[in-house]
C-alpha cells in the first residue's frame, strides 16, 4: 500500500500508476448476494446450470458489481493520511471489456490522471482497471472521481460567558 502523508503528496503523484490491490476471488454467494441487492437476477449472474451452457460457459459477475469493488481494491492500493475523509464524486469512462467468470480472480491496478485543488478539497481522477487473472482483456476500466476533503481544524475553544450576563436561572 502507498501512504500519502498529504493531500499535497498525493497530487504530487498525477501521472503515475499508484499500485494494485491483492487478488480475490469472486464467489457464486458474492455474485448471488449482489443479484439480491439490485434485483438483477439474470441466468447468466444466477443460474450455474443454465450458464455452462451459455455464452461464457459459466456464472459471471454482473458488471456493476465489478464497478462497486473500486472502492475496496483502491483501499489496498493507497490511502491519505492528510484527508478527512474522501467522498465519491462520480465516474467517468466506465467500461466492461471482459467478463468476469465466478471463481475467477480480479485485482485493480490504479492510476493518478488528474489531481485539482478546489474551494472543497482535492478532486482526483483516478484510472481503475480491473484484470481478471490470466486474461488479456480487463474486465472494468473506469475513471473514478473523488473529493478529498482537507483535514479539519480543532474545534474552536468555547469564550468564557461575561459576568454581566444575566444568569437563566431566577435567584430565590
Amino acid at each position: 500500500m502507498r501512504v500519502f502523508p498529504t493531500l499535497e503528496a498525493f497530487a504530487a503523484a498525477r501521472g503515475s500508476v499508484l499500485g494494485s490491490s491483492g487478488w480475490r476471488t469472486v464467489t457464486q454467494q458474492r455474485v448471488d448476494a449482489f443479484a439480491d441487492a439490485t434485483d438483477d437476477r439474470q441466468w447468466i449472474h444466477t443460474d450455474p446450470a443454465r450458464a455452462a451452457g451459455g455464452p461464457f460457459g459459466t456464472t459471471v459477475a454482473h458488471g456493476h458489481l465489478t464497478l462497486s469493488l473500486l472502492p475496496a481494491l483502491c483501499a489496498e492500493i493507497y490511502r491519505i493520511d492528510g484527508a478527512a475523509a474522501g467522498v465519491n464524486y462520480g465516474l467517468d469512462k466506465v467500461r466492461f471489456p471482459a467478463a468476469v467468470p465466478v471463481g475467477s480472480r480480479i485485482r485493480g491496478t490504479a492510476e493518478l490522471v488528474e489531481a485539482v485543488d478546489t474551494p472543497q478539497g482535492l478532486r482526483a481522477r483516478v484510472r481503475v482497471t480491473v484484470e481478471v487473472e490470466g486474461r488479456d482483456r480487463p474486465a472494468c476500466v473506469a475513471e473514478s472521481i473523488a473529493l478529498f476533503l482537507p483535514p479539519s481544524l480543532p474545534p474552536p475553544v468555547p469564550s468564557p460567558v461575561p459576568s454581566s450576563v444575566p444568569s437563566s436561572v431566577p435567584s430565590s
